[in-house]
């Protein structure tokens, strides 16, 4: 298990000279709010331009040499000091201590085990790239891995923005398939020295068989020609004569009425079909609409009786009309939204009824009906063409025959041949470790993809997202609601960020089962942006669920102050005359 404990800053973006910690050792859940002094604090609501984001920035340039977001190192160094930028983090894995120290003017490179300092290898602007490949190998995981399963933020494209190739990277570490492509690296080097003695032998007996070679060659190529073209004028011409044939069997005044159905069958085809989808828009909006209306109702309802849900005792009387105006408010406004609904639908449905059924489509010989009032020089046309295509001579046979009369030396190429064998086997290995479809790369699929996808689902309902969304054994992620196929974008941004917290979550349970298990998880303004109360109550559900039951440390940066009772600790970032500090975290008593 990685266990990260503390994290200490100095001069490192908005945070100065005076070295700020932040422990990361806090059970369950804990809420990151800014206040930004310089903007008037609290009383003005200022949250942003704190430094929240800076801790995960921080954290990423510890471990990885990089911030999180796609800043230069130069510009992480705080812009008033200019100088003295200096990270330093304190992790545990499996018993064993260990300590990064990062930091740039000057540059510094440190790591200590069991607080030993270790020699460094390679150092440079201060980064070391052995220590730094040590360092992947001990945490697991890639920095983009990082990114997608301990620290989520808005500033990482989401994994269903990202080109496939991209998608498949992380889907393949994620399921163990990057090992393969380790060793298929190292068979690619073989292949290509195996390539390379081919292209010696070759080269031995090139003076041999060069002119063999060329006449061959010649002799292939014309062949291949030869029977490409004798195989496209047998084609031609049966495709003429069909043409003509049907030409001359057709009716061309049938042809030019059902010409004009078609058009008006096209007209109302569409206009039903753009009335269809917007009926099957409409119906789960009904539902749904019903269900709010039904919920506020009860909650209205329920509120004679209701309690407070931290401390138990019966709301006061100007709580509870506080809350009865909020909910009649709703209310009112979900009605509206239903009557809106229910009129649109009725004037769908009308809208369906007044078009009818429609007949089969038309069917139509030509494509257009100018091609159908071309029709009759269209047949003579077609009948010069033919006359043409059968008076056409083989160009290449007599070509063939006087080359086929040029002695030819013999040439052995059993070496050649010996070492192409062996290439090919080398292939045929490399095959089963980087194709898709090959039985070892399909067995850590079948074995992990299950999993994953009955985690995903899991996580999706509880966030409550009404799509399902697969990953497919091509590695592809299918999106669906009520049978249609979406894209990532096709979705709200509240639904995008409820899919990329169930994804993440799914992904770190995938992660921890096959190597090792993480104490923290950061999730940087997610539910911030887009979502909407459901959204939040579900995600913060599944958030403490997970720091409750998982015994994980999570660190929930937002700008919502409704939150702060409703977590286990509040960690408050102070803005004041340009520089970033982090106040002692409040104990929350639920």
């Amino acid at each position: 298990m990685i266990e990260i404990k503390d994290l200490t800053v100095k001069n490192f973006m908005s945070v100065g000279n005076q070295t700020q910690a932040v422990d990361f050792n806090k059970e369950q859940l804990t809420l990151v709010l800014g206040e930004n002094l310089d903007q008037g604090g609290d009383d003005a609501g200022s949250r942003n331009g704190t430094g929240k984001t800076t801790i995960i920035n921080a954290l990423s340039y510890a471990l990885y040499g990089n911030a999180l977001t796609n800043i230069k190192r130069n510009n992480l160094i705080n812009k008033t000091n200019s100088k003295g930028m200096l990270v330093t983090l304190h992790f545990e894995k499996d018993g064993t201590d260990y300590r990064i120290e990062r930091g740039r003017s000057p540059n510094i490179m440190k790591f200590f085990v069991n607080d030993e300092e270790q020699e460094l290898i390679d150092e440079s602007q201060g980064d070391s790239r052995k220590t730094q490949e040590f360092l992947n190998g001990l945490l697991g995981m890639s920095h983009d891995m990082f990114k997608h399963i301990v620290a989520l933020n808005t500033y990482t494209e989401p994994f269903l923005s990202m080109r496939q190739n991209d998608q498949r990277a992380i889907i393949e570490q994620l399921l163990g398939i990057t090992l393969l492509s380790e060793k298929a690296e190292s068979l690619k080097e073989q292949i290509k020295q195996t390539r390379d003695a081919i292209t010696e032998e070759t080269a031995k007996i090139e003076g041999i068989q060069t002119a063999n070679s060329k006449i061959e060659n010649t002799i292939e190529s014309l062949q291949s020609t030869q029977k490409a073209w004798l195989a496209k004028k047998k084609n031609d011409s049966e495709k003429l004569t069909k043409s003509i044939d049907e030409l001359e069997h057709l009716d061309i005044d049938k042809e030019l009425d059902a010409h004009e159905k078609l058009a008006n069958w096209n007209e109302h085809n569409n206009a039903i079909m753009a009335l269809k989808k917007e009926h099957s828009t409409l119906e789960p909006a009904l539902q749904r609409a019903n269900k709010s209306v039904e919920k506020l109702k009860k909650d209205i309802a329920d509120l004679e009786d209701a309690t407070c849900y931290a401390c138990g005792q019966t709301l006061q009387e100007d709580k509870k009309a506080e809350i009865e105006e909020t909910k009649t408010k709703e209310l009112d406004d979900s009605l509206q939204y239903l009557n809106e609904i229910k009129t649109k639908l009725e004037e769908v449905v009308k809208g369906l009824e007044d078009i009818g059924d429609i007949n089969g489509k038309p069917k139509t010989f030509y494509e257009t009906a100018k091609e159908a009032y071309e029709h009759r020089q269209n047949v003579d046309s077609l009948k010069t063409a033919l006359a043409n295509k059968d008076s056409e001579e083989d160009p290449y046979e007599a070509q063939i025959q006087e080359l086929r009369n040029t002695a030819i030396q013999e040439v052995s190429w059993d070496t050649i041949n010996t070492l192409t064998n062996f290439k090919e086997h080398q292939e045929f290995l490399l095959k089963l470790l980087t194709n898709k479809d090959s039985f070892i790369r399909k067995k850590i699929i079948d074995q992990n993809l299950a999993y994953l996808n009955n985690r995903l689902t899991y996580y999706l309902d509880r966030l409550g997202l009404p799509h399902q969304v697969v990953f497919l054994n091509d590695l592809a992620v299918q999106i669906t609601q009520l049978g249609q196929d979406l894209d990532f974008d096709n979705l709200s941004r509240g639904e995008r960020n409820r899919l990329i917290l169930g994804m993440s979550f799914a992904f770190r349970d995938v992660w921890e089962s096959l190597y090792q298990n993480i104490n923290l998880l950061f999730i940087d303004e997610l539910i911030d942006s887009g979502m909407d109360a459901s959204g939040v109550e579900n995600s913060l559900a599944v958030i403490k669920k997970m720091g409750r039951e998982r015994s994980k440390n999570v660190f929930l940066i937002s700008h919502k102050d409704e939150l702060v009772g409703r977590v286990n600790h509040v960690m408050k970032v102070i803005k004041e005359n340009g520089f970033t500090s982090y106040e002692n975290d409040i104990e929350i008593v639920e």
